[in-house]
């Protein structure tokens, strides 16, 4: 399967991985592709992060008293059951576990349903006197939807920074619009606390330009001009004393992670 010359599949791939509705041997084959390619994993790492977003507009549901009702019942029978029935019960049990990935799907797409159903409008079967109230509400849920989708960053670079043994350690994306670099460490290194970790762009045919210096949280955010990003095919990450280095001099310390710096239409 050639993703890397099939952006839109590789879109249409990422978002159903993160919504959880590709399954069986579809999602095997995708998460060892994404293992193999870095252009997939900062596909399927954006598409999880939009989707985690969204669903802080999902507003909160109270379960019915009735829920709290049938558990009791539920742990009163399961106190009464003979001993012979444990292995039903773990056979049972085996298969809630294999459906448990089509659930978690199903929950995101009616939450994600959910959202675009107050986006549409209100149910025109509703009594008069609540559709005031409920126009209001589909309103301010409207205007939050459109604020974060105006607060999307229009990503249009994309690099995974991996160290020696190719394990993913940073993800990079940078929306030229906003002139913002966002680093996501997703790996467990963390510098100590008198170096620095320091962006470096490698251009071709000249040496390392500095983007700037990392700082300790788990997300940096980083100004650079599309200039400057667009002309470096590879970018590298490199241990230096607290600071950083200047860009002149190049880095000083071990680089420890490096990463090809993709076009893409995400």
């Amino acid at each position: 399967m050639n993703l890397h010359g099939n952006p839109a599949l590789l879109d249409q791939l990422a978002a159903s991985h993160a919504l959880g509705t590709l399954r069986g041997g579809a999602r095997r084959r995708f998460e060892t592709l994404a293992r193999q390619s870095a252009t997939v994993r900062a596909s399927a790492l954006i598409w999880q992060e939009r989707f985690a977003s969204m669903t802080e507009l999902q507003a909160a549901q109270m379960p019915s008293p009735n829920v709290w009702k049938r558990i009791e019942n539920t742990l009163a029978a399961q106190r009464q059951r003979p001993a012979g029935a444990a292995v039903v019960e773990v056979a049972m049990f085996d298969k809630l576990r294999r459906a448990l990935g089509w659930w978690r799907g199903a929950a995101m797409a009616a939450a994600l349903a959910g959202v675009a159903a107050v986006l549409v409008g209100v149910n025109l079967n509703r009594e008069v006197g609540s559709q005031a109230g409920q126009l209001a509400q589909a309103a301010q849920q409207n205007a939050q939807l459109v604020a974060q989708l105006q607060a999307t960053p229009d990503i249009q670079y994309v690099a995974v920074l991996a160290d020696e043994h190719a394990a993913a350690s940073v993800l990079v994306t940078f929306d030229p619009r906003k002139q913002t670099l966002v680093l996501k460490r997703v790996g467990g290194y963390q510098e100590a606390s008198d170096k620095s970790l320091q962006l470096w762009a490698l251009p071709p045919g000249s040496g390392p330009k500095s983007l700037g210096v990392l700082g300790s949280g788990p997300v940096i955010r980083l100004t650079a001009a599309e200039g400057a990003v667009k002309e470096a095919p590879a970018l590298a990450i490199s241990l230096e004393p607290k600071g950083g280095v200047p860009s002149e001099g190049g880095p000083t310390g071990p680089v420890l992670f490096k990463g090809a710096l993709l076009q893409t239409a995400l």
